[in-house]
């Protein structure tokens, strides 16, 4: 594969950042942006890299602009500070050769308070995190944002590790973050919101996940999962229609 760049973006991140920097260790150099942290995460950081970088929040897309920006080499892997990079996925990338490919999905493992979650559309979720710096970009959105190859994008078979949230209180304080910035990005699309509309949208979002993507089946856990996803519909729509008013 070549040297490899690892970007990284965070703020107070205490809780998660060690074990990410833990898994890659093995890269040939950890660039890390920090958007103001007051705990404990640069403290942290510094036993793993020298290459800590400090920039004012301006939003996910500028963040991650900025972290590719300094990174020295060619392939560049992006991870947040709430994943791992397994050990099988840091052997089969110290192993690849590229071949024609600028890039390459990864599959996320994904844990809901120590549990993997195989329901609600979480085993399915590749992400775009191995890629050549010269030919990605970065969607311009105000959340979920994703980087994106011009060119021809093959797919790991090993996993990213992601713990998604350690308390429900750090959860609904991110789905409340992350309603706020995806209402104001459907307010500038345009979006009309009616009552109706509301509470449509709310209660087909908890059917989606605990019915048709089988949530069900994941015990307690689906049942969270697909209650706070209808939560976050409700709140996303609820904030469009706050902004109409």
């Amino acid at each position: 594969m070549g040297k490899i760049s690892v970007i990284i973006i965070t703020r107070n991140e205490e809780e998660n950042i060690e074990p990410a920097l833990k898994s890659v260790e093995w890269a040939d150099e950890i660039i890390v942006v920090d958007s103001g942290s007051e705990d404990k995460t640069i403290d942290i950081t510094k036993k793993y890299t020298n290459r800590i970088y400090k920039k004012e929040w301006q939003g996910f897309v500028e963040q991650k602009k900025y972290a590719l920006g300094l990174a020295s080499y060619e392939w560049v892997l992006s991870i947040d500070a709430d994943e791992r990079v397994s050990p099988e996925l840091k052997e089969e990338i110290m192993k690849k050769q590229p071949e024609n490919f600028d890039g390459f999905n990864v599959r996320r493992r994904n844990y809901f308070f120590n549990r993997e979650i195989t329901t609600c559309g979480w085993d399915k979720d590749y992400q775009l995190r191995l890629f050549k710096k010269s030919k990605v970009d970065l969607k311009e959105r105000l959340v979920h944002e994703g980087f994106e190859v011009y060119g021809k994008v093959g797919k790991l078979e090993n996993v990213i590790i992601h713990n998604t949230f350690s308390s429900l209180h750090n959860y609904f304080r991110k789905v409340n973050d992350y309603t706020t910035l995806q209402a104001e990005e459907m307010y500038k699309a345009k979006k009309k919101v009616t009552a109706l509309m509301i509470w449509g949208h709310t209660f087909s979002a908890f059917f989606r996940y605990y019915i048709s993507l089988k949530g069900f089946r994941d015990g307690m856990h689906g049942l969270i999962i697909s209650f706070i996803n209808s939560v976050s519909t409700l709140l996303t729509y609820t904030k469009i229609w706050e902004r109409q008013r």
